[in-house]
This record gives structure tokens, C-alpha cells and sequence, in this order.
């Protein structure tokens, strides 16, 4: 089973959002500790963040959070941005935020 390894500031949002939202998140990450792939319209891939990148979607009663995962390495799963989602599409600024991070993750992994 692969490990999952969080940026703080992912883990942080994440723990800031309410059960609900923490539980969907947790089940789907466990899911894909187990090799499953997961599909819309909980996952989708996100190629304008980076090659091998989804997003995961988590909806509350009152809150939609999206995060950004990367499972293309052979024994780790990275969540490397998690953010509230306002709107439809994916802010650029979150997308530019999300390739610096997994940046980061990546070069501390290697």
C-alpha cells in the first residue's frame, strides 16, 4: 500500500474543513492507497497543473474543497494543495500554487 505524504498547508486545509468533508477525503485517499482508480466526478486529471496530477473533489453541506494529488511515484501518494472551491473553474492562481508546491515535494522526495 502506498503512504501518503501531505504539504502542511494541504493538511492543514483539510483539517480545517468540516467531518463531512474530512471523511469523503480520507475514504477516497484510501482507495487510492489501494491502487483503485478513481473517476469523475470525484477525481479528474488536471494537465494544467502538471503531467500525472488530480484533483479530488470534496463537497460539504455548505463548502466544495478541491485538492491536488500525484500518484506517479512508485511508493507515495503526494496532496500537495487543497483549497475551498468558489467557483466553476479552477482559479490560475491555485493552479500556479499548486505546481510550486508539488515543485517542492518533488525535489525533497527525490
Amino acid at each position: 500500500m502506498k503512504s501518503i505524504i501531505f504539504h502542511p498547508s494541504a493538511l492543514d486545509c483539510i483539517r480545517g474543513e468540516d467531518p463531512t468533508i474530512r471523511r469523503e477525503i480520507g475514504e477516497a485517499l484510501r482507495d487510492l492507497q489501494k491502487g483503485l482508480h478513481l473517476g469523475m466526478p470525484l477525481s479528474r486529471p488536471m494537465p494544467d497543473v502538471a503531467s500525472g496530477v488530480h484533483e479530488l473533489r470534496a463537497t460539504g453541506a455548505t463548502t466544495a474543497v478541491q485538492e491536488f494529488y500525484f500518484v506517479k511515484l512508485a511508493d507515495a501518494i503526494l496532496v500537495f494543495h487543497a483549497f475551498q472551491k468558489k467557483t466553476q473553474k479552477t482559479p490560475k492562481r491555485e493552479m500556479a500554487l499548486g505546481q510550486q508546491r508539488l515543485k517542492e515535494m518533488l525535489h525533497e522526495n527525490v
